[in-house]
This record gives C-alpha cells, structure tokens and sequence, in this order.
C-alpha cells in the first residue's frame, strides 16, 4: 500500500485491538492524534499470560518513522518502524525492538541470560505477526 495508508493503520492506536491479532484491546490514556506524546496500555499474551504494557510515542515524523517505548519490570523496550516507499503503491515497513535491562540484582541478571534468547525468539515472532497484520489490514480497500 501507499506510505500514507501504512502510515494510517500503523498510528491508528484506538483501532490496534482489530489490527493486531496479539493485541486483545487497546486502552487509549491520552486523546488526540498521533504524536509525540501519545500514550496508551496493550494487553498482550506471551508465554501463555497476558501482560499490559503502558506505551509512549516518543518520535513521530509523518508518515516515514515513529519510535513507541514502554518500561516494565525494570526494561526498558523500544520499537520503531521505518516506512519506505518502493513506488507509489507500495511501502517497505522495517520494524526494530529493542529491550535494555535497568538496575538488576544478580538473580535477575542470571534469569535476563538464561530466558533472554527464549524472549527474542517470541518477540521476533510476534513482530513478524504484527507486521503481517498491518500489511493486512493497509493492503484492504
């Protein structure tokens, strides 16, 4: 799809819950458009438990990039998407997560080593998910 109609289901947050089938729904703590700034909670289910994470738009740059962190458990997590356009009717969206572990004691960093390849996995795969579903839903008239 058009850059522009990416760009619309991807900043479209109060709709994520009928977007991304990992996303049951989406609680919007902010109003407004999308921007630097937004905020919203997103239940999610991994490792068979759901977990809700408060989310922050913290770059916004229409409609090429938008970078979204969240703190939790003493992680910090930032996902950004890049939209290229490859020609006028289609877009490459690149999607890159990363997850940095704050102050820890020494059973959480041997925990962080011996899960952390198990959560990559997963978070890979559940980017590949939301990728496919955003293709998705732009993609549809």
């Amino acid at each position: 799809a058009r850059v522009e109609r990416v760009w619309e289901v991807l900043t479209d947050v109060a709709h994520a819950g009928q977007t991304l089938s990992g996303v049951e729904h989406v609680e919007l703590i902010t109003e407004g458009p999308y921007r630097v700034g937004t905020r919203w909670r997103e239940p999610r289910r991994m490792f068979l438990k759901e977990a809700t994470e408060q989310m922050q738009v913290t770059v916004a740059e229409a409609p090429t990039r938008s970078v979204i962190e969240a703190d939790s458990s003493g992680v910090h997590y930032v996902t950004e998407f890049t939209l290229t356009p490859s020609s006028a009717d289609a877009t490459r969206l690149a999607m890159s997560f990363t997850a940095v572990q704050g102050q820890a004691n020494l059973l959480h960093k041997a925990l962080w080593r011996l899960f952390g390849r198990l959560g990559a996995k997963a978070s890979e795969e559940v980017m590949a998910k939301d990728l496919q579903d955003i293709a998705a839903r732009a993609e549809r008239p």
